[in-house]
């Protein structure tokens, strides 16, 4: 094994062998290989990025899984209240994988300024609201006090700040529709914070206040709210969680995920999946075609000395292995140079943000990357392995060669 790497490595090295018809077509069976690389990279990480991101941003207005009265389940605006005193609250004990349960309600008004206005949902949060789900898309300002008496304090996104007009610190007025639709009520609002999720469904409808302002304008009981926010703590498991909740709570609720809810979303981020795949098959195609050209190329150039050796007693197999670890150095010397580019465009684009997207068509402001290094090493390992199955039958030619014929060659 020695003597064929001893030999595949003067073949590398050869100062005739770069400066042969080979050279070029080896020089772009790398860059093949390192373009390959570069794009797997990057479609992976781009693409489990996307889904994570959109994932946890659409658990973080909703949770993962949403339980309410059986009225209310196809709507953010609570009709019907329920109340906090179930088995599944404050903890959800009957189910594993559950690391939080919120109380929330909602409810549709107009906010109306001098110059516009707008109908929103405000959503009612209380004190065991899992504020770090905001935190994150606070882009100035804090989050309601909750904890103090009845305030008037109130997020608003972005999106809604600039359509009408407001800004920091700024009070306006929404108009809720009384629930026999008898009149409406009047509440004034101060904004202390601006969010920007850069999910527009969101960004455009809701602004985050006081759960209690909903219950005294329904007429509800301090233990009465619309519905109940579930987090689990594997998403990859929330088919199961979902129904394993749905069994443990009562006749009179219904439980839905956020897949279920937002099916058109989750249904297009399937799209992703296959994309990737796609990308994957055809970079590994390519690298491996380029590789087999480069392979070929290089046995008629060592014809002579394929029957030279042949000729001193060396077998078929080891011949061919002195072409297939000429092939490893130059297909680890693409990845090398594939991995390095790669991972350093995803790290610019983590830190940096450089490339920006549509938030009306990706529900995200600039391109998310996930740098999972075992993914990484996955792709690496796949295609050296691919590659060199691939290589075995070109380098069969090798045993067609007549040592005879072969010294002769030229």
């Amino acid at each position: 094994m020695k003597l064929e790497y001893f030999i595949a490595k003067r073949l590398i090295t050869a100062k005739d062998h770069k400066s042969s018809i080979s050279a070029p077509i080896i020089k772009i069976a790398i860059i093949a290989i390192a373009l390959g690389m570069i794009m797997m990279i990057v479609s992976v990480a781009t693409g489990i990025g996307l889904q994570q991101k959109i994932r946890q941003k659409v658990s973080a207005f909703n949770g993962h899984i949403i339980i309410s009265s059986y009225n209310d389940n196809q709507s953010d605006v609570s009709t019907k209240p329920v109340s906090i005193y179930q088995k599944f609250y404050p903890k959800f004990n009957d189910v594993d994988g559950i690391n939080h349960v919120q109380a929330v309600a909602g409810k549709g008004g107009i906010i109306r300024t001098e110059t516009a206005f707008e109908g929103v949902i405000f959503k009612g949060i209380g004190k065991d609201y899992k504020s770090d789900n905001l935190e994150e898309y606070l882009v100035q300002g804090k989050l309601p006090n909750l904890k103090a008496n009845l305030n008037e304090e109130v997020i608003i996104s972005e999106y809604l700040a600039n359509r009408l007009g407001l800004k920091l610190n700024d009070n306006f007025v929404t108009y809720f529709m009384k629930e026999d639709n008898d009149g409406y009520n009047l509440r004034n609002f101060k904004i202390v914070g601006i969010y920007n999720s850069g999910f527009q469904e969101f960004d455009a409808n809701y602004v985050i206040g006081d759960i209690r302002h909903i219950q005294r304008i329904n007429k509800w009981k301090p233990h009465e709210v619309g519905s109940f926010e579930v987090f689990i703590d594997d998403f990859d498991q929330i088919d199961l969680k979902g129904q394993q909740v749905y069994e443990e709570t009562s006749s009179t609720m219904d439980s839905k995920t956020i897949k279920e809810k937002f099916y058109y979303i989750f249904e297009w981020l399937k799209l992703f999946d296959f994309n990737i795949i796609v990308i994957l098959i055809v970079m590994i195609v390519v690298s491996t075609i380029n590789m087999v050209v480069a392979l070929l190329v290089l046995i008629l150039e060592r014809t002579q000395m394929i029957g030279i050796l042949k000729s001193l007693g060396a077998n078929n197999w080891n011949i061919r292995k002195i072409f297939i670890y000429n092939s490893f150095y130059l297909i680890t010397k693409g990845l090398f140079w594939g991995n390095l580019i790669g991972i350093s465009l995803l790290l610019l684009q983590k830190y940096f943000g450089i490339i920006k997207l549509n938030p009306e068509s990706y529900y995200v402001n600039e391109a998310p990357v996930d740098i999972n290094i075992f993914y990484i090493l996955l792709l690496n390992i796949g295609t050296v392995a691919i590659c060199l199955l691939v290589l075995l039958i070109p380098s069969y030619i090798i045993t067609k060669i007549s040592p005879s014929k072969a010294i002769r060659f030229d």
